[in-house]
């Protein structure tokens, strides 16, 4: 029996056409991102808005062959689990495999201590909050009694910035990088939620600035350096520059070369591999672009192993264990 165990907790993603609708039904019933307070009134709302794209979200992920999200994360977990010899499971707020499902494994194996770490690398009430409360709600639901520890975000943590500066230099190849503007790309966010009082654009430009100081020390210098948001839906105002508008701004510039970094995601999903390696790379093109890179997120890379067993380790040394 391990007394400590580690939870990788995601939003999760259509791994299946089937799994979309699912998907969508429990996102968009989801309180943090459906801010409507009468919980039957969201429900209704969130049944409207699966009608209405469900369709184009399941032509989106045909392309791609389905989300890649959980495929990337277990293989994270299994590298982890040999890197930390912890037991450590996956638990998704969309799709499966759910946090119910998690904490009977956790149960099953008597573990007493949880080291939990959703998987965003800023923090946010419509991702990291959402997480944590719904896997508390779980935890309490079972009748189990465990002492957990929750890692909020790790964007500044220097490990997981190398890991992105390997993933970016990868994408690169060999190419000058002076020749190209660099665009750190984040989800976007309905304005509303940070005028309440959400940290994640303050920390997306936090990590966009360590990021650039990383760049200076591997001695990669680009034309011009951006931060833009994608996936906005909707017509409320939501975080700017769009993804869109830098584009065209830069087309405007003479701007032929690109590369965009998601510094939003630590795995890859749909907003990245259809997203934005299929369908701003069909804009850039329409806007004279000879050449947009997209640079990977860390996934399953061996840094990133290697952050989150660092922020594991520093959990279990503040209880007095070697990590």
């Amino acid at each position: 029996m391990s007394r400590f165990a580690i939870v990788l907790l995601n939003m999760g993603g259509a791994s299946s056409e089937e799994e979309v609708p699912l998907f969508l039904s429990n996102m968009f019933c989801d309180r943090h991102i459906l801010r409507i307070p009468f919980t039957p009134l969201r429900i209704l709302i969130a049944k409207m808005i699966v009608l209405g794209r469900a369709a184009k979200s399941i032509a989106c992920y045909r392309q791609i062959g389905g989300s890649p999200l959980l495929r990337h994360t277990k293989k994270l977990a299994k590298k982890l689990h040999l890197k930390t010899r912890l037991p450590v499971f996956i638990a998704m707020r969309y799709t499966p495999p759910f946090s119910s499902e998690a904490i009977r494994q956790i149960e099953e194996i008597g573990a007493q201590r949880l080291i939990v770490i959703p998987l965003y690398p800023q923090y946010s009430t419509t991702t990291t909050l959402s997480s944590l409360e719904e896997f508390a709600a779980e935890i309490k639901s079972a009748g189990i009694e465990v002492e957990s520890r929750a890692v909020t975000r790790f964007f500044d943590h220097p490990t997981y910035n190398v890991s992105v500066i390997e993933r970016l230099k990868v994408a690169l190849g060999k190419r000058d990088p002076s020749a190209y503007a660099l665009i750190f790309s984040a989800h976007a966010l309905p304005q509303s939620i940070v005028n309440r009082g959400d940290p994640y654009q303050e920390e997306c430009e936090k990590h966009s600035e360590i990021l650039r100081k990383y760049l200076v020390c591997e001695n990669l210098e680009f034309a011009s350096y951006h931060l833009a948001y994608q996936s906005k839906i909707g017509v409320m105002k939501w975080l700017t520059p769009s993804l869109d508008q830098t584009l065209a701004s830069l087309a405007k510039e003479g701007v032929k070369r690109a590369v965009i970094v998601p510094i939003s995601f630590a795995i890859d999903n749909l907003e990245t591999d259809y997203e934005l390696s299929i369908d701003y790379a069909a804009r850039a093109r329409k806007l004279g672009y000879e050449e947009l890179l997209i640079s990977s997120c860390p996934n399953d890379s061996d840094r990133f192993v290697q952050t989150l067993s660092e922020l594991a380790g520093a959990y279990m040394r503040e209880r007095g264990e070697s990590a």
